[in-house]
């Protein structure tokens, strides 16, 4: 598996995130949907990345510095292809975008998914992070789960 940065938004992102959309948009109403603009993932303020598997983009995944009390990194757009799913990409990405945090000296990483979405929240639990309250702009939202991990 090879991680590589998205500096530009190519057919097979494009096609990886709309299956992301199409499928919150099956779970959640449009209220509870948290993703990002497309051209926000690789306009500079985020670290957004794919894991490539012979040529194949089978994931993508970004985390964004938040400037807070603490200063926090935030996983976005995690998203692996249903055909890729079973062969550990989430959990290769994850690693991957908590580096990012800990070269730029970020100790805490935050995340949001959903409620209908129990693999993200097994894989998250078993990764360490802990449900927590809601933060930064987000409201609470009874289809909201908010995590966090303490990373070093």
């Amino acid at each position: 598996m090879e991680i590589k940065p998205i500096v530009e938004l190519d057919d097979d992102v494009d096609a990886l995130i709309q299956m992301s959309r199409d499928y919150q948009a099956s779970l959640y109403p449009s209220e509870s949907i948290n993703q990002d603009d497309p051209e926000y993932l690789t306009n500079g303020g985020m670290y957004f990345i794919g894991a490539y598997q012979s040529k194949k983009l089978c994931g993508i995944g970004g985390v964004k510095i938040m400037q807070d009390t603490p200063d926090y990194g935030e996983i976005k757009n995690l998203f692996v292809d249903p055909d890729c799913r079973g062969r550990g990409v989430s959990k290769i990405i994850m690693s991957s975008l908590e580096n990012h945090l800990i070269k730029n000296k970020i100790g805490l990483c935050r995340l949001e998914t959903g409620i209908s979405q129990p693999e993200s929240v097994g894989l998250y639990h078993s990764l360490g992070y802990q449900d927590c309250d809601a933060y930064g702009s987000y409201q609470a939202d009874p289809m909201s789960i908010f995590m966090e991990r303490e990373i070093k």
